[in-house]
C-alpha cells in the first residue's frame, strides 16, 4: 500500500512537494475544495508511507493527475466481481441486452474512441485514463454477453480500436504493463471478429512496448512476424505503416541497414495523395507528409544529421494543437542536432520538447528527453 503512489509520482519526475501543488491548481481549475497545503503534505507522505489510505475522492484526482488507473494508484489488483450461486436471471438479462446490439450503438462506441483520440492528441493521455477505463469496460461487458457472430464482430472491432488507443496512452504514461495487456485484449478481439489486419496492426503496435523495455531486437521480430501473419492482403497503407514501423524499431535496435530497407519499402507501397486515414482500419493515420516525418525520426535515431531540414519542414507543417506529436519532433531534432555536433540548437530543443512533455504529462517523452540528455 502506498508504493502505487510512490513509483507513479516518480516516473512523472515529481517530488512530494510538486504533487501537492498540481492538486491544488486542479483543485481550483475544477472548483472542489481539497485540504490545506500543509495537510496535503501530510497526506502524500502519509499515503506513501501506507500509514493512509487514499480516498475516493483524492484517488479521482490523482489518477487524473497521474494518468493511471485506480489499482496502479492503490498499487493493488483490481477487486473481482461478485459471482451469484443464481444469477441465471442476471445472466440472461445481460446476454439479451448485448443481443440488441444495434449499428447506431457500434457508432456511438466508435465516436467516443474517436473524442479520446482527439483529446489524447491534443491535451495527453494523463487526465483520461478514467474515461478510457470506463470505455473499454462497457465494449468488453457487450461483447463478452454478445452470443452470435453477427452481433460480436461490430463490438469486437470497435473494442480493438479502443484497446490499442488505451495501450498507446499506456505507454505514453510508462504503464507498461497495462498497455501490454490492453494489446493482449486488442489481438483476442481481433481474433474475435476474424480481422486480420486488425489483428497485424495491434501485434506490431504491441513491440513499442518491448522497444521501452530496452528490447527493441526481440520487437523487430515481433512486427516481423506480424507482417508475416498478413502477407499481401492489407491494405497498401497498413503495408507502408507495418514497414515504418519495422524501420523505427530496426534504428533502437541498431540495426541501421534493415531500418533502411523497411523505409524504402514504406516509401515504396504507401498511396499518394493527401488522404492519410486508412478506409479499412480507422486506427491507422499515414501518407507521404506523415511517412516523411517518420523517415526523419528514424535517421534521427541513427544519429543521421541530414534530418534536420525534413525534421523542421515537418515541423513547421503540423498542426500545432497536436501538442504531443511536436514534442516527438522536437526530439528527434535534438538528437539530429547533436549528431552534427550543434549543441546549443540540441538544447533549445530539448528545453522546447521538455515544456510540451510537461503540459501532455508524457512519462514516455520524459524518459527519451533524459536519455538524450545525458550524451549532452
Amino acid at each position: 500500500m502506498g508504493a502505487g503512489l510512490r513509483n507513479v509520482r516518480g516516473a512523472r519526475g515529481w517530488s512530494q512537494e510538486r504533487l501537492v501543488r498540481e492538486i491544488e491548481q486542479f483543485a481550483r481549475r475544477h472548483v472542489i475544495d481539497v485540504a490545506s497545503t500543509a495537510s496535503l503534505r501530510v497526506y502524500v507522505s502519509e499515503w506513501e508511507n501506507g500509514r493512509r489510505a487514499i480516498s475516493d475522492r483524492y484517488a479521482a484526482i490523482l489518477r487524473r493527475l497521474l494518468g493511471v488507473t485506480d489499482a496502479e494508484l492503490r498499487d493493488s489488483p483490481s477487486s473481482p466481481e461478485l459471482t451469484l450461486a443464481d444469477g441465471y436471471e442476471e445472466l440472461l438479462s445481460r446476454i439479451d441486452s448485448a443481443r440488441t446490439v444495434s449499428a447506431s450503438m457500434v457508432k456511438a462506441f466508435n465516436d467516443q474512441t474517436e473524442v479520446l483520440r482527439m483529446m489524447d492528441r491534443e491535451r495527453g493521455a494523463s487526465g483520461l485514463v478514467d474515461q478510457m477505463t470506463g470505455h473499454l469496460a462497457r465494449l468488453e461487458e457487450t461483447l463478452t454477453f454478445a452470443v452470435l457472430p453477427s452481433a460480436r464482430r461490430p463490438v469486437a472491432l470497435a473494442l480493438v480500436g479502443a484497446s490499442t488507443l488505451a495501450a498507446w496512452q499506456a505507454i505514453d504514461a510508462g504503464a507498461v504493463d497495462r498497455a501490454w495487456r490492453h494489446y493482449e485484449l486488442a489481438k483476442r478481439a481481433a481474433r474475435d471478429a476474424e480481422a486480420p489486419m486488425h489483428l497485424a496492426h495491434a501485434t506490431a503496435e504491441q513491440a513499442y512496448v518491448l522497444m521501452e523495455a530496452g528490447r527493441a531486437a526481440l520487437g523487430v521480430e515481433l512486427v516481423r512476424e506480424a507482417q508475416h501473419s498478413l502477407g499481401r492482403s492489407g491494405s497498401p497503407r497498413l503495408q507502408a505503416w507495418l514497414h515504418a514501423a519495422e524501420a523505427e524499431l530496426c534504428a533502437h535496435a541498431e540495426m541501421p541497414d534493415d531500418a533502411q530497407r523497411a523505409l524504402d519499402a514504406a516509401a515504396s507501397v504507401v498511396p499518394s495523395g493527401p488522404e492519410e486515414r486508412d478506409a479499412d482500419l480507422s486506427s491507422i493515420f499515414l501518407n507521404g507528409g506523415h511517412l516523411a516525418r517518420w523517415r526523419g525520426h528514424v535517421l534521427a535515431m541513427l544519429g543521421d544529421g541530414g534530418a534536420v531540414s525534413s525534421l523542421y519542414d515537418a515541423l513547421e507543417a503540423m498542426d500545432p494543437t497536436f501538442v504531443r506529436a511536436q514534442a516527438g519532433l522536437r526530439i528527434d531534432l535534438a538528437h539530429a542536432h547533436l549528431a552534427r555536433g550543434e549543441y546549443d540548437d540540441a538544447q533549445t530543443q530539448v528545453r522546447q520538447a521538455r515544456l510540451l512533455a510537461n503540459r501532455t504529462g508524457s512519462v514516455r517523452q520524459r524518459r527519451r528527453l533524459d536519455r538524450l540528455s545525458s550524451k549532452m
